[in-house]
């Protein structure tokens, strides 16, 4: 008696995925095609979809940005928002004019790692000046420069942050930029939706994937990638942060985890090994102190990963 229920349900999960697989939450016809019909969000798609009548706008200003990278992982508590700002150091002290937004709406950390927690942002007829840091000239946007305390807490839902990304984006006056870094929140999140669509036409060069190399944060880095290759976002590498500890007294390092699983876990999937970043107490006191990483001991182990991974992100962006 079962049977036909069974059946059902298989059918219906079958559809279910078929729907999943054919969306078209990237297009111009978002919540207006046929597989849109039965679909619970279709009428928030119909709402948001369509020609976005600010892209123009959003593609000039990113007409004047050669890359731009966006820095991603799989849970929080990885190093991520670290290592994109020691990225934008590293890449300012080369020459390269930078460019630093922090889309972590709820918990911006961007302002104290390059010293910009005390500038305020302005206004002009060119739109939003970007707070610049002491640290190379490095290009900043965050929310953490609009709120009146460090101590108070942005509570706001999905809308209201899609509004505040895409005003980071399109009313913000970038300048000529050799890169741009968007440091997003950890998972897979209405940020990450609204910066890649709003990039739609800028054509980023890909997302930079930060781990540890736990299992706990590895399982999470496969959803980060169904993510990606959903999104048409290519992924440049995955950066293994925190891979082992530096002795601050022999400089010898230890692995606190089980080395190569990340490496492994790359090659079994096809993307780029960026390098790993050990933990290094010369990197840790200069993001603590909102140090300049380029001037930490240049000998430091920590100092010398870090150059090698920014290395290999620049060669992944000259390739494409």
């Amino acid at each position: 008696r079962s049977g036909p229920a069974i059946v059902v349900f298989f059918v219906s999960l079958l559809t279910t995925f078929a729907m999943e697989q054919q969306c078209p939450s990237d297009s111009a016809v978002i919540g207006r095609a046929p597989q849109c019909e039965g679909c619970p969000g279709q009428a928030y798609c119909q709402a948001a979809g369509g020609e976005d009548p600010d892209q123009k706008a959003i593609d000039i200003r990113m007409g004047a940005v050669k890359h731009k990278l966006l820095v991603v992982s799989g849970k929080g508590g990885v190093g991520k928002s670290s290592v994109a700002a020691n990225l934008s150091m590293m890449l300012a002290s080369a020459g390269n004019k930078v460019g630093l937004a922090d889309l972590d709406i709820c918990g911006p950390s961007v302002p104290d790692l390059l010293q910009v927690q005390q500038q305020t942002v302005s206004n002009s007829d060119y739109g939003w000046l970007p707070l610049q840091s002491p640290h190379h000239a490095v290009k900043v946007m965050s929310v953490g420069s609009l709120i009146d305390s460090s101590s108070s807490a942005v509570i706001w839902r999905g809308p209201r942050k899609t509004a505040l990304i895409k005003r980071f984006v399109k009313d913000t006056f970038w300048g000529k930029l050799d890169f741009l870094v968007f440091d997003t929140p950890p998972g897979t999140s209405d940020e990450h939706l609204t910066v890649i669509k709003t990039l739609c036409n800028a054509k980023p060069d890909g997302a930079i994937i930060v781990t540890s190399p736990q299992k706990v944060a590895l399982s999470t880095i496969r959803k980060e990638l169904t993510f990606c290759h959903k999104m048409r976002l290519p992924v440049l590498g995955i950066v293994e942060n925190m891979s082992g500890f530096v002795c601050p007294c022999c400089q010898e390092e230890t692995n606190v985890f089980p080395c190569e699983d990340v490496l492994a876990f790359a090659a079994e999937h096809g993307v780029p090994y960026l390098g790993r970043i050990p933990l290094d107490p010369a990197l840790s006191s200069a993001a603590e102190s909102g140090a300049c990483v380029c001037c930490a001991q240049a000998s430091s182990p920590g100092i010398s990963a870090l150059k090698r991974v920014v290395a290999a992100i620049v060669e992944a962006c000259q390739k494409k």
